[in-house]
């Protein structure tokens, strides 16, 4: 019987409802998400544009149109190219310590306000570039704005949102990544058809139109009452947010949880060392093993290239992008599946059978690219329409398992004296691992070719199974009590339960 009412208590789910203030407050957050998806896909799509390589990569330019000699795999491999990709990353990685602080001091509001207004600036600086190097300031002020708000936003949509409906409204950010990315690849399929410098700029240019809208709707956002209760005493306060989010005055058990959270959060001074401690030892190494496995899926590889990946098979300029396209099209369709399968099914199911899914179409394009294309030629027709395909599936499975759940499960599992500081890891990280495969991409396609596609398929067995074995569920569990599901998981209650048991106890 004890039992079963422990399981009750972890489970409990707060008074409340669905109400149109959390829904609005989080759409608005999400668009953040349409930022980042935006640049991930604008950037293939202009570095495959005849336009942009012959005003800035010239070499490249010559090597893909008019050197026969250079092998398939090899056109596009240009330090100077993927740079143009990374600076990005590296920006966002170094702003995205600063947006820890922000965050924590100052709330989760003022650093999406600031990350949308850096990334509104940037996007214009980029889309009037002259040269290389404003061209470079604008991509470096774009990832400072991502820097604030993948901090932030992922952060804001798991504190405002209902329990029961947690996965749902955290996936929204992911949602907007495809969002944006689909955006950008329309986009550039239509201005490709621009034979002038309009195409690029104005591919460059129109994330500003998300960054606006994200900037004029924080200025009209509520600061979370997690925030509000970790920075101030004002308890009547976050109680007045609460009854608006829930649509109902019986928010005193939720409010009591947010009161003994902070309170505990404001006796920690530094939160980076904090996480250090041994009963913090799961959420760091989930705050780091999941922005690795995020990236080793070789997702964002195919995100950032895939016009060129598909123009190494032979395919022209414009069928290129088009088959981008396609891809994000599949990619935004699975992770609204994904949306509203998490609450139902929980996250430990969607990451298992998207990682199948992924592994197994993995060896499929990398076995057709093996035996169908070689170094100097192009895939034939018949080839090309089952590669699509089966890149279609790899993207569909990643789109309802690691696309979503990368982002939402560390955006949950931080007890709130450390949550800014863990976000702010699994930021960096993602920032970090982003800018070393889109570095690299390029030359890890040209040395080893076909090989690559079984290299992230090996990557994708190893993260299936260490979800498997020690990733608890945490499906319905109040934010403020996911803590309770590390103590009651095979592994992980040998290394912090006894801690939790002493302090209990203590308590």
């Amino acid at each position: 019987m004890a039992e079963k009412t422990d399981t009750k208590t972890r489970r409990g789910i707060y008074s409340g409802r669905m109400t149109s203030f959390v829904l609005v407050s989080c759409m608005v957050a999400a668009v953040g998400g349409a930022l980042f998806g935006y640049d991930i896909g604008i950037s293939g799509g202009v570095s495959s544009m005849d336009t942009f390589l012959k005003k800035f990569y010239p070499d490249v330019y010559t090597k893909m149109k008019e050197d026969t000699t250079v092998s398939n795999y090899c056109k596009f491999d240009s330090q100077l190219l993927t740079l143009f990709t990374s600076s990005l990353y590296i920006a966002g990685f170094i702003a995205s310590f600063a947006a820890s602080s922000l965050t924590v001091t100052f709330g989760r509001r003022p650093s999406i306000l600031l990350g949308g207004a850096a990334h509104l600036v940037g996007a214009l600086v980029a889309g009037a570039a002259s040269n290389i190097y404003v061209l470079m300031v604008g991509r470096i002020l774009l990832g400072v704005g991502l820097g604030f708000t993948n901090q932030a936003v992922p952060l804001y949509l798991s504190e405002m949102a209902p329990t029961r409906y947690r996965g749902a409204f955290s996936n929204g950010f992911q949602l907007c990544v495809n969002i944006g990315a689909l955006s950008a690849n329309l986009v550039s399929y239509g201005t490709e058809k621009m034979k002038s410098d309009w195409g690029w700029r104005i591919s460059l240019a129109t994330v500003g139109i998300p960054a606006a809208l994200l900037t004029l709707g924080a200025l009209f956002l509520h600061e979370t009452p997690n925030s509000i209760m970790q920075r101030t005493e004002d308890h009547q306060k976050a109680k007045s947010i609460l009854v608006k989010l829930r649509g109902t005055e019986d928010v005193q058990d939720e409010l009591n949880d947010l009161i003994n959270a902070s309170a505990v959060s404001k006796t920690v001074a530094h939160p980076f060392l904090k996480m250090m401690e041994r009963k913090y030892r799961p959420q760091l190494v989930m705050a780091i093993a999941m922005p690795f496995f995020q990236q080793v899926t070789g997702i964002n590889a195919v995100s950032f290239y895939a016009p060129m990946l598909f123009r190494t098979t032979g395919l022209g300029e414009s069928a290129s992008l088009l088959s981008a396209v396609v891809i994000r099209a599949v990619n935004l369709t699975c992770t609204f599946i994904s949306m509203l399968l998490v609450d139902k099914f929980g996250r430990r199911v969607l990451f298992s059978v998207g990682g199948i899914q992924m592994v197994v179409s993995q060896i499929a394009v990398g076995s057709i690219m093996a035996t169908q294309l070689g170094d100097y030629g192009e895939l034939s027709k018949g080839y090309a329409l089952p590669l699509l395909v089966m890149i279609c599936v790899y993207v569909s499975g990643y789109g309802w398992s690691w696309g979503p759940l990368g982002w939402l499960v560390p955006s949950e599992i931080f007890p709130l004296e450390i949550r800014s500081a863990g976000q702010s890891i699994r930021v960096s990280l993602n920032f970090l691992f982003t800018i070393i495969f889109a570095q690299t991409f390029l030359a890890m396609l040209c040395h080893l070719k076909s090989g690559f596609f079984f290299f992230f398929g090996g990557w994708v067995v190893a993260m299936t199974v260490f979800v498997y074995l020690f990733l608890p569920e945490t499906k319905n569990v109040p934010i403020e009590q996911v803590d309770k599901v590390w103590r009651e998981h095979w592994f992980w209650k040998k290394i912090v339960g006894k801690e939790n048991e002493v302090n209990e106890t203590g308590a």
